[in-house]
């Protein structure tokens, strides 16, 4: 499916790469995937189901926490709390288990033991957590649903930190990782297209109240966890094992040797320059968008539609569905662009047209002709989509060069702290969005009776926080030194070396 897109798509443009953008911006020597670095599609879609997985989970247990409030009369401010409490052991659960994972030596591997306990795992434990009896207390509903929710997101882990990290190692060409992080992005993209009808699921009359609805709704994700999420660690093969296993043997044993070892990892990860930089492009463009994202429905509700929020919502939810059907097209676009011209120059061409779709949010929404808000929306689909297609790839190109610098394979360790990176910025960005709402001067009292200044300052913020932000990105990648010759070079050098070694120990 997502290969014939592509292929599609570069049967329009011309096999040759006749595409102007590409004739222009590619000044490089462009290498050709060897037959044996292919991915067959079929292992794609099923490293891509994997992603459907982990962003199910991810988005259902946000979404499905509404019935707290709705169902059982728990105050906002605790069910926020209860959202924000389990995610603060990420910054020390996820970096652990990377270096578990990079550590682990057995004759399944590294990765694909823990996805498969893993899946079955974070399954039994979502569908436990929203079993909620009635007639219990505030406390004691807070209480459980938070223990719960620490073992779920342990559970969580050890099965997307190594799936992470598998994606790494698929495949050593440079062009053939954007083609696979292109299919996990795709159809890590449906997971969201489904996740928002969540809500009405669970108010069907068939299950007689939104909380035994909750609790249905989980025994049906779990069923599509285990099924699809054990698929990865079944059929998928992990190409570095016994390269790490090699590598490994040399290291110690012991408890505070592997403290030690895990947190001069950690340093080294978080200290490398060209790590660095994605870590930093990434939080702007995805931070820079989920800071206005409670904007982008104020300024249609109270500025387009002059405060009525049913005509609004409508319009934001007509925004938000042509931002995710363009998002696919997207993907399979940016997946051909990087093969063409580089991950490097795809990153500026996908992210600067998602800065004309913001920048256009300051014209196209108007209370003139409220269909204009669907304009901007296609545009602003290039910046999520070409980011998480583009920087997964290059974090595997990094994970190379960290190889050749410290003779030991990452993935797990590089995967943990990218995707903390984005979760940390995440929740600051949350938080972050609301404060800058309040000092706008909005007060939902006035409806659509907001003043003139603090409609400006909305309209602003929707329009141009993420412009500057997307700005500054690429600003940051554009020193970002792992180009498609340097990825080639770095790969004959890792392979060179490791046949002296083989050699040597022969």
């Amino acid at each position: 499916m997502f290969d014939s897109a592509v292929n599609l798509i570069e049967d329009r443009l011309g096999n040759a790469g006749n595409l102007g953008i590409i004739r222009i911006m590619s000044q490089e020597t462009h290498h050709a995937t060897a037959p044996e670095d292919r991915i067959p599609l079929t292992q794609k879609v099923i490293y891509g189901l994997g992603a459907f997985v982990n962003n199910t989970l991810a988005d259902a247990i946000g979404r499905m926490m509404i019935v707290l409030n709705l169902g059982l009369g728990m105050s906002p401010a605790l069910v926020g709390l209860l959202g924000a409490l389990p995610r603060l052991t990420d910054a020390l659960t996820d970096p652990m288990m990377g270096y578990i994972s990079d550590n682990t030596r057995s004759r399944w591997g590294r990765r694909r033991p823990y996805m498969f306990v893993g899946a079955i795992s974070v399954a039994i434990v979502f569908t436990l957590l929203w079993q909620l009896p009635p007639g219990k207390s505030e406390g004691w509903y807070f209480w459980y649903f938070l223990g719960g929710s620490l073992i779920f997101f342990l559970a969580y882990t050890v099965y997307a930190t190594p799936w992470v990290a598998l994606g790494y190692e698929l495949t050593p060409d440079y062009h053939e990782r954007t083609r696979v992080m292109g299919v996990q992005n795709f159809f890590g993209n449906i997971a969201y297209m489904i996740s928002p009808y969540f809500l009405a699921i669970m108010y069907l009359p068939v299950f007689g109240d939104v909380v035994t609805g909750a609790g249905y709704l989980a025994m049906i994700i779990a069923v599509v966890v285990i099924g699809l999420g054990i698929l990865p660690a079944i059929f998928l093969r992990e190409r570095f094992k016994d390269i790490a296993a090699a590598e490994g043997e040399e290291k110690g044993s012991g408890v505070g040797h592997v403290i030690m070892d895990f947190l001069r990892g950690f340093g080294k990860s978080l200290s490398f320059k060209p790590f660095l930089k994605l870590c930093i492009a990434t939080f702007l463009v995805f931070n820079g968008f989920i800071l206005i994202a409670a904007f982008q429905s104020y300024v249609i509700i109270y500025y387009v539609f002059e405060g009525d929020q049913a005509a609004g919502s409508v319009f934001v939810g007509h925004s938000g569905l042509v931002q995710a059907i363009a998002a696919l097209c997207v993907i399979a676009f940016v997946t051909l662009l990087a093969t063409k011209i580089g991950k490097r120059r795809a990153f500026f061409v996908s992210t600067g047209i998602s800065m004309v779709g913001y920048a256009l949010k300051w014209f196209c929404y108007t209370p003139d002709n409220p269909w204009l808000v669907l304009i901007p929306a296609p545009l602003m689909a290039f910046g999520l989509a070409g980011l998480f297609t583009l920087m997964p790839s290059m974090v595997a190109d990094v994970v190379d060069a960290d190889e050749i610098n410290t003779y030991e394979r990452r993935e797990g360790m590089y995967g943990s702290i990218f995707w903390w990176v984005v979760k940390l910025g995440q929740s600051a960005a949350i938080l972050g969005g609301g404060i800058l709402l309040v000092w706008t001067g909005f007060d939902v009292e006035l409806g659509g009776n907001q003043s003139a200044e603090t409609i400006t300052l909305m309209r602003l913020c929707d329009a141009f926080i993420p412009c500057i932000a997307s700005a500054v990105a690429i600003w940051s990648i554009a020193t970002f030194s792992i180009t498609e010759g340097k990825a080639y070079e770095i790969r004959q050098e890792l392979e060179k070396r490791r046949s002296d070694l083989a050699t040597a120990t022969a």
